[in-house]
Parts: structure tokens; C-alpha cells; sequence
């Protein structure tokens, strides 16, 4: 159980933060963590894995400068796992290099920190120890999550360490028998990047505004041959990037 120290750090002397990686003893303090800060409950099986490194990387925040031996009980945590990158519904977002048929990515799991502990830069360091985690592999293009709706801290976070949103998923998660949606968040490393660069976006926006004058044109000189009183509708549409989108309920 955590004691009332561990949450009442405002009324305590300065926090002196350090990180480690999640082990074992962290068990118990790391199901509080996630039951207090989340509406999602995980099965134990999933902190089993974390405390043990079974297919899941993790760090967590401590406090070194807490009484009463406490100076090592987690007030923060991150947790991600590594996949390849053709399993993963962020596939359309990766340019693929045909030298690495095995390129992966990091997918972060969970990350919270204590709300006495918050505004203290804790989220973004955890964030980035991910990041060069997931740069130290050499087949690793991106690090990618998905952010609740209406979870605007976590969003601004995100935004702010220049990770890209670049989907809006419907009804991606279920909480109580209501529907939310979530956003996708995509940050790249190892020069993966998105199968549409701003150079190539541009170029593509520059030759469909030149089509189009040039049908424009066409149009307006087959007009005056003719003398048609109507102008005739154009059936042509352009799509400079995919707009599917991966509707996914979860429980």
C-alpha cells in the first residue's frame, strides 16, 4: 500500500528525482499506481511482465529525497513494448526500407506520474528515455501511442516533445459502457519517416493546383467552342494522403 507521505510531497522538502528501471519489488506499488491513475484496469499478468521485463521495457521515477526509507518507491512510470512495424496498425505511416525488412517500432504501453509530482518535468523525461531507447535499435522508425480525448494535459505533453497527431480513431476505447475516442501519436527516430514528407506533400499539392489549372483551362476553352450556356460539373477529386482510418473498440 502507498503511505500518505508518498502523496503529500507539497507539504514535504524538495523532491530529488531520479530513474531506474522497474523491478520486482515495484509490484505492488506499480498495480496502486496504475488502479489510482487510470480508468482501464490491467490484469496482473500485465505487471507481472513489467516487473520482470518479459517483452515490455520500463522506467520509473523515484523520489530520493523521501522519508522514512520511501526514498525508492515509484512516483512515476513509463512502460512500452518494442513490435515489428508490418504487425502494427501504424504500417501506412512508416516508409519502408527495402534494405530493413524487419523494421520495428515502440509502442509506449502506459505513463503517469503522482499528481503532487506533476509540472516537475517527470512525464517528459520518462518520454524521453523511450525515445533513445527506441533510437538505440537500429531497426526502430518510430515511437507511436494513442491519447483519450478529452486527456488535454497528455496531449499538450506530446505535442510539445514534437510528437505528430495523426489520426483521430472513433470509439477506440470503451470505459464503463461509454465509447471514447483517442488519438494517435507518432514521433520518429532513426530517419524513419512518414511515407509523405513536407517536400513531397508540397510537390504534390503544386502538381494537383497545376492539373487543375490546366482542366480549368480546358474546360473554359471547350466552353467558348461550343457556347454552352451551363458550365459543366467536374467529376475529379484529389487525395494527397490516406484518410482510412482503424476503428478499434476496447475493452
Amino acid at each position: 500500500m502507498l503511505s500518505s507521505s508518498m502523496v503529500n510531497v507539497k507539504t514535504s522538502h524538495h523532491p530529488i528525482i531520479s530513474y531506474r528501471p522497474i523491478r520486482p519489488s515495484d509490484l505492488e506499488v506499480l498495480e496502486k499506481l496504475h488502479g489510482d491513475l487510470f480508468p482501464i484496469r490491467y490484469e496482473s499478468e500485465f505487471f507481472q511482465n513489467v516487473v520482470n521485463g518479459r517483452d515490455i521495457v520500463s522506467w520509473g521515477a523515484v523520489d530520493c529525497n523521501r522519508p522514512n526509507g520511501q526514498s525508492d518507491e515509484l512516483i512515476g512510470f513509463v512502460t512500452a513494448r518494442t513490435i515489428r512495424a508490418k504487425e502494427s496498425e501504424v504500417e501506412d505511416l512508416i516508409r519502408f526500407d527495402p534494405s530493413m525488412p524487419d523494421q520495428t517500432l515502440v509502442y509506449i504501453l502506459t505513463l503517469g506520474v503522482l499528481e503532487p509530482y506533476r509540472k516537475l518535468g517527470i512525464a517528459s523525461s520518462l518520454i524521453r528515455e523511450v525515445i533513445k531507447y527506441a533510437s538505440s535499435i537500429p531497426t526502430c522508425q518510430a515511437v507511436y501511442l494513442h491519447v483519450i480525448s478529452y486527456n488535454n494535459p497528455a496531449i499538450y505533453l506530446y505535442q510539445k516533445m514534437s510528437f505528430q497527431c495523426v489520426r483521430r480513431l472513433h470509439s477506440f476505447y470503451l470505459i464503463n459502457g461509454q465509447h471514447y475516442d483517442a488519438y494517435l501519436f507518432i514521433y520518429y527516430v532513426n530517419r524513419g519517416r512518414s511515407p509523405c514528407s513536407p517536400i513531397e506533400i508540397l510537390t504534390l499539392l503544386v502538381t494537383y493546383a497545376k492539373s487543375g489549372f490546366k482542366s480549368m483551362t480546358a474546360k473554359l476553352w471547350k466552353h467558348e467552342e461550343r457556347k454552352t450556356s451551363k458550365w459543366p460539373k467536374s467529376k475529379e477529386s484529389g487525395c494527397l494522403l490516406p484518410t482510412t482510418q482503424n476503428k478499434r473498440t476496447h475493452n
